[in-house]
């Protein structure tokens, strides 16, 4: 039986990641629709769609749904959706701040599933410009400290980073453990993204953020709550990014960390 359970947790994993996957999928290919709708359809000449396409081809979306989800936002293929951004400012377990970035082709549908999610997980709608004054929106570019290139790896050290990205506008370059996090404003995104890939340093993404200005410590039980809140959230269809300004202390992640091991 010992067997049979490892098979069945693993298959049950398995398509827990597969379901995250596709959802990931359908958030970047709606990401391109859109920047090619808002910018036109050729990368060279439009930054966000550029982006958006690099990320989508980062996790391996398949090229031919990028180049579909290009062609319908720029208006070269039928079958494009008429999308629009809507935020949602919610306060989470602890007094968590938490901010949802829906892109809907239907603002009811999204406005219930959103409400319905954070009611049943602990949270509450917030009045809007109460959560948002609580992040600025920033250029957030990550780079993994260890590199495969031509077939070496190489280390990158924050020293690294720094030369490469001070002049393009980087402001700030904090330690996420395995990968460099480069802040910037967020107009100078694509310059800090550029001047890394100049410099030799691949990135894992670059992408427009909201960033939290104060984090919230939070205990155990607390950041449980957040997460699950959080993953009930990105499972929504129209979802498309969550941010919140949670902080979980190091002792206290090493603590669910070995508790999920168990």
């Amino acid at each position: 039986m010992s067997g049979h359970s490892k098979w069945a947790t693993t298959k049950h994993k398995k398509a827990v990641v597969d379901a995250k996957r596709g959802k990931l999928f359908a958030k970047m290919i709606k990401n391109i629709e859109i920047a090619a709708k808002m910018g036109g359809p050729d990368p060279s000449g439009n930054p966000t769609l550029f982006d958006a396409i690099q990320k989508a081809k980062k996790q391996s979306v398949p090229n031919k749904n990028i180049d579909s989800a290009v062609k319908r936002g720029g208006g070269l293929e039928a079958g494009g959706v008429d999308y629009e951004t809507i935020m949602y400012e919610v306060y989470g377990p602890q007094g968590v701040a938490i901010l949802v970035e829906c892109l809907t082709d239907n603002r009811n549908r999204a406005a219930m599933e959103v409400r319905t999610v954070v009611t049943r997980n602990g949270g509450t709608l917030a009045d809007p410009g109460s959560v948002s004054r609580l992040f600025d929106r920033k250029g957030v570019v990550v780079v993994a400290k260890s590199q495969e290139t031509d077939g070496a790896t190489k280390e990158v050290g924050e020293d690294d980073v720094l030369e490469a990205t001070l002049d393009a506008g980087a402001d700030d370059v904090n330690d996420l453990g395995e990968s460099w996090q480069v802040l910037s404003e967020s107009a100078d995104v694509v310059a800090v993204r550029t001047a890394l890939q100049e410099a030799g340093v691949d990135y894992d993404s670059a992408d427009v953020e909201f960033v939290a200005s104060m984090d919230i410590p939070v205990d155990k039980e607390a950041a449980l709550k957040v997460f699950k809140l959080v993953d009930a959230l990105e499972d929504l269809d129209d979802v498309q990014n969550v941010f919140s300004n949670v902080d979980v202390p190091e002792d206290v992640m090493a603590e669910i960390e070995a508790d999920n091991e168990n």
